[in-house]
């Protein structure tokens, strides 16, 4: 039978027909998980909801938490689940273990999740922070405009 092999998925895909390795499910990212992180990312989940109106989707290997853009992120691994979440600050924290820019206004937190208990303060403080950086654009430092040159004649 003609067809390709996908080069993300090895996924055999016949001639004709449409494929998109990319789309996936919150189920099929969190099938495989123990019972520690499914627990924790079921109380992140949850945490997330609470805060209010908001886009949850799977993309590739993470489920993303959207508002006007994309606040947070949990990519789920074999032992941890990585949490990576937008502030409009830098973060110091032992729980925090990269931070770097992710745009001009907005700095990224890699944090490790291996068990319910550690959804707590500060995390669920600073996935609030999150939320409310990323949703309205209020918090967003306003981009500077250009000064325009005028020619003399």
């Amino acid at each position: 039978m003609p067809g390709r092999e996908c080069y993300h998925c090895k996924q055999w895909i016949a001639e004709g027909e449409p494929h998109d390795c990319w789309t996936t499910t919150e189920a099929a990212l969190t099938a495989d998980l123990s019972d520690d992180l499914r627990e924790a990312w079921e109380r992140l989940r949850e945490t997330a909801v609470e805060f209010g109106e908001q886009r949850i989707y799977a993309s590739h290997s993470c489920i993303m938490f959207s508002r006007k853009s994309c606040y947070f992120f949990v990519r789920p691994k074999r032992t941890y689940l990585e949490l990576c979440v937008f502030l409009g600050r830098a973060v110091k924290a032992p729980q925090i273990r990269k931070v770097d820019a992710a745009s001009k206004t907005k700095k990224y937190h890699l944090i490790r999740i291996t068990h319910r208990d550690e959804v707590e303060a500060p995390i669920t403080d600073w996935l609030k922070e999150a939320y409310d950086f990323g949703g309205t654009g209020q918090n967003q430092k306003p981009s500077p405009r250009r000064a325009r040159k005028t020619r003399r004649h």
